[in-house]
């Protein structure tokens, strides 16, 4: 008997222990298709279908846009009806039917109109999650935990794939596809319940987008975390030629490097996540930033590859800072939740393209990898330099009416 004079059910804690489990197991589920699915690709396009290593690299490219054009329109339409678990659902399902289609056909044609169609939903499974958080009114360390759960998955996803793949072959990657893609319809499912039982209002459909895509501020905020992703990119698909050829070290280095880097942004998200509650975003953001000013400073200027190693701590405070506090400064500065989160997303991949630009551009000069990360030394602090120039003519906090 509850203090009102009615009566608590037994199940009630089961169910709120339940809710509390669900979205890290649908976070820890849809981080860990995208790290599984990505590297085995190529893999099961040359196996499974004989493409060539030509045909594998168009079709992964046509894969790629599918998903960038799929991270654009899937939120968009979510944010118009105000529901972003019904489409979740169908992302996950489309997974499904991906691994299914390339399970049981050896035809090149069919494999990739099933990349394009049914592989660029999945990719936004993600997003959809965040923006949902968002739209249940979820605190900034909440998200920010959920962002540490997907990269901990990330971490874990390649090396299991190559694993799996390694010992038992294609098939049993495939399997492990399936199995992966089903849990996601099972969680999808199961937080469609949750929302529909607890009849969440649905406001955020009432949205407009063109007016959230207007103001300075928040396209500067737009192209600053382009610009940070765009380091962080570059240094990482130059470090093993860095340590090889800068560093003349051998490779293995390199995988410690990267590997220490991925792994302790883990705690990195974890330890901002019970910051952002407590100190302003502002704060938080300078803090991460002046790491990654620190972290490309330094290492451009080391000699020894356990001296790269060193610095990974503040390359991981960088990072995590600009990939989970970021996350939430989007969902602060769209009101919009699946606006914010795509947007977020691809800033991403914009990145990706303007970071094969940076070490092209410098790819004539005398040292041109440790060039890359002089460059990015210099693109943090022109960003920090922005920030601080925007933050006296307007205060930049998270909220839902960030402008």
């Amino acid at each position: 008997m509850t203090s009102d004079g009615t009566t608590q059910s037994a199940t009630e804690p089961t169910g709120r222990a339940r809710g509390r489990l669900l979205w890290p197991t649908a976070a820890w589920f849809w981080g860990l298709q995208f790290a599984v699915l990505n590297p085995l690709l190529a893999v099961l396009l040359v196996t499974v279908t004989g493409a060539t290593p030509t045909q594998a690299g168009w079709v992964l490219g046509a894969y790629n846009v599918a998903g960038f054009v799929a991270s654009l329109v899937i939120p968009a339409l979510a944010d118009r009806s105000g529901d972003y678990l019904r489409p979740l659902l169908v992302c996950a399902l489309c997974g499904v039917g991906l691994t299914v289609v390339l399970a049981v056909t050896t035809a090149l044609p069919v494999a990739v109109i099933a990349l394009v169609v049914l592989g660029g939903p999945p990719g936004v499974g993600s997003t959809l999650l965040f923006a949902q958080l968002r739209h249940e009114g979820a605190a900034r360390a909440q998200v920010v935990r959920t962002r540490a759960i997907v990269s901990f998955a990330w971490v874990v996803g390649p090396p299991l794939a190559t694993v799996c793949t390694g010992a038992a072959g294609t098939p049993a990657a495939l399997g492990l596809l399936t199995a992966i893609g089903l849990v996601n319809v099972v969680t999808a499912l199961l937080l469609v319940r949750r929302r529909d039982a607890a009849r969440t209002p649905n406001a955020s459909g009432r949205e407009r987008l063109l007016p959230q895509l207007s103001g300075w501020s928040r396209w500067g905020t737009v192209t600053a975390f382009v610009f940070l992703q765009m380091t962080n990119i570059a240094t990482v698909t130059v470090t093993a030629l860095f340590v090889s050829h800068d560093l003349h070290s051998p490779l293995g280095w390199a995988g410690a490097v990267l590997g220490a880097a991925a792994l302790l942004e883990i705690p990195a998200l974890l330890v901002l996540g019970r910051m952002v509650g407590r100190t302003s975003t502002r704060t938080v953001l300078a803090g991460g930033w002046c790491a990654g000013v620190l972290y490309y400073g330094l290492a451009s200027l080391v000699q020894q590859p356990w001296q790269l190693l060193a610095l990974q701590p503040l390359n991981a405070w960088f990072f995590a800072t600009v990939a989970g506090v970021g996350l939430t400064v989007f969902q602060g500065a769209f009101r919009s939740p699946g606006l914010a989160s795509g947007l977020f997303t691809n800033t991403r991949r914009i990145g990706a393209v303007l970071a094969g630009v940076l070490i092209a551009g410098l790819g004539d000069l005398p040292a041109p990898y440790r060039a890359v990360y002089e460059a990015a030394t210099i693109t943090v602090v022109a960003v920090l330099l922005a920030a601080a120039v925007a933050t006296t003519r307007h205060r930049w906090e998270w909220s839902p009416d960030a402008r």
